[in-house]
């Protein structure tokens, strides 16, 4: 990794994580004639305790490499709220997934689940709460109406039922179940990919991106939405639940699909270097203001977890 990565990477997370921080530190509702903060707290608790206890930030760090690829002029303020409300709906979408009802986890980023932490309706309401959330900022960019609306168009469409919810049903429908390549594909351009390619679309949309820019920019983030899911297999296998921060051979335990088990750990292992040069591939018409996205994809079939 280079310098100018690492420190392109530690910007990009001071910033989403000042933001995030700054959009759950207090909860004033204007729906309500009292002052009602101290009744909203254990919610305000729980939602910031979910955004902000750790994580990668990988989809943050996309919108903002995005934008720079195509306009490295673009508003900060505004890429900040992009980037809180995709960080947002991943967050909401690990709350969930870690139910007892769905993978009924008990770790995440090294620390107890939202609903062990607090409990499950709580988690439950948290998750809602960061859903509804993300949208709203959105609603809020200073920009024109148009944008506002193809950015709430490209979010919601990739973390509904076209996309990684839509992604979710099938993963928990494939529990115990003898899938092919096509299935497990589905599956995780849905549930991982779909949130990834958003974050590069609406980083591209907002700086300004044209069809030809948005076409290849898309290739490339949906080439890095199944690296991504593709290591996070090898990683189940290969590395420990502290390093991981949450159960080491949890997709094995629960017989669920995975690269590794379809293609063998090795080939596994190839597939990511494939899906990298395909995302590289992509970029060529890119000048150096791309180097974070180009980066990025390394960084994401090299991580530890």
């Amino acid at each position: 990794m280079s310098i100018d990565f690492q420190a392109f990477i530690d910007e990009c997370r001071i910033r989403v994580d000042s933001a995030l921080n700054d959009h759950v530190n207090v909860f004033n509702s204007p729906l309500s004639d009292h002052t009602n903060t101290s009744l909203l707290e254990p919610l305000r608790k729980a939602m910031h305790y979910s955004l902000l206890n750790g994580g990668k930030r990988i989809r943050p760090l996309l919108v903002y490499a995005a934008a720079q690829a195509v306009n490295n002029e673009t508003s900060k303020s505004q890429l900040d709220q992009l980037a809180c409300s995709v960080e947002m709906i991943h967050s909401y979408s690990l709350v969930h997934d870690d139910l007892p009802a769905m993978d009924d986890d008990d770790l995440r980023r090294g620390k107890p689940t939202c609903h062990k932490q607090f409990d499950e309706a709580t988690a439950i309401l948290s998750g809602d709460g960061l859903q509804a959330l993300a949208f709203e900022l959105l609603t809020n960019l200073d920009c024109s109406a148009e944008t506002r609306i193809a950015l709430i168009k490209i979010l919601s469409q990739a973390s509904g039922p076209l996309g990684m919810v839509g992604g979710q049903a099938i993963d928990l429908a494939s529990v115990n179940q003898t899938v092919d390549l096509a299935h497990l594909e589905t599956l995780h351009q849905l549930k991982t990919g779909a949130l990834i390619r958003a974050a590069v679309a609406m980083g591209a949309h907002l700086a300004g991106a044209n069809s030809k820019q948005l076409s290849a920019l898309d290739y490339y983030a949906k080439a890095i939405g199944l690296s991504f899911q593709v290591q996070d297999d090898i990683l189940d296998i290969e590395s420990d639940t502290e390093t991981l921060g949450k159960q080491q051979g949890a997709d094995i335990a629960l017989n669920k699909p995975t690269y590794p088990s379809l293609l063998g750990l090795e080939q596994a292992k190839e597939k990511a270097l494939q899906l990298h040069q395909q995302a590289l591939d992509n970029l060529v018409s890119f000048n150096n203001d791309a180097d974070p996205l180009r980066e990025l994809s390394a960084f994401i079939i090299a991580r530890k977890h």
